[in-house]
């Protein structure tokens, strides 16, 4: 059975979300809306992280059950000098990158979770097929918050 490397691709992409999560908060702590929902929506993900190496264990799969942190301090100084470039050229258009990133990011999770659940499914495996059931609609909200987003700063980014 091949379930252990769907658990292990989805452990690592949830994460990837997180941190993507994580520097798009920091890189856009000016938008009120979008640092505090951004920061929410980790708690998913390191959430989603924990139970995947929980479950893990009963496939021989171990995992690390503590999230990914925050950024280190390279990371962060790359950042700040991105959001300073950013807000001396065009702060809207590096929104919607970081958006449109966090999207791609999302949808790839989701297609991860779609995955574990119908080979959770095919394999009867219950307990893992209840966790997919049960993460795979958080992610969902953060691919359609990503996507809202998106649509709401698109025009005036792109258009002024």
């Amino acid at each position: 059975m091949k379930l252990d490397l769907v658990i292990k691709e989805l452990h690592r992409s949830e994460n990837e979300l997180a941190h993507v999560l994580l520097r798009l908060s920091e890189r856009h702590k000016a938008d009120h809306e979008t640092y505090h929902v951004a920061r929410d929506l980790v708690r998913w993900c390191h959430d989603h992280v924990r139970e995947l190496a929980r479950i893990g264990e009963h496939y021989g799969v171990k995992l690390d059950a503590e999230p990914a942190g925050e950024s280190t301090v390279a990371e962060r100084v790359r950042e700040k000098a991105a959001e300073w470039l950013g807000r001396r050229k065009e702060p809207g258009l590096l929104l919607l990158a970081d958006l449109r990133h966090l999207y791609r990011v999302a949808s790839g999770v989701s297609l991860d979770w779609e995955l574990l659940a119908q080979a959770a499914q095919g394999a009867r495996q219950k307990e893992l097929l209840e966790l997919a059931e049960r993460c795979h609609p958080q992610t969902l909200r953060q691919v359609r918050w990503a996507n809202a987003r998106l649509k709401e700063s698109a025009t005036q980014a792109l258009v002024s």
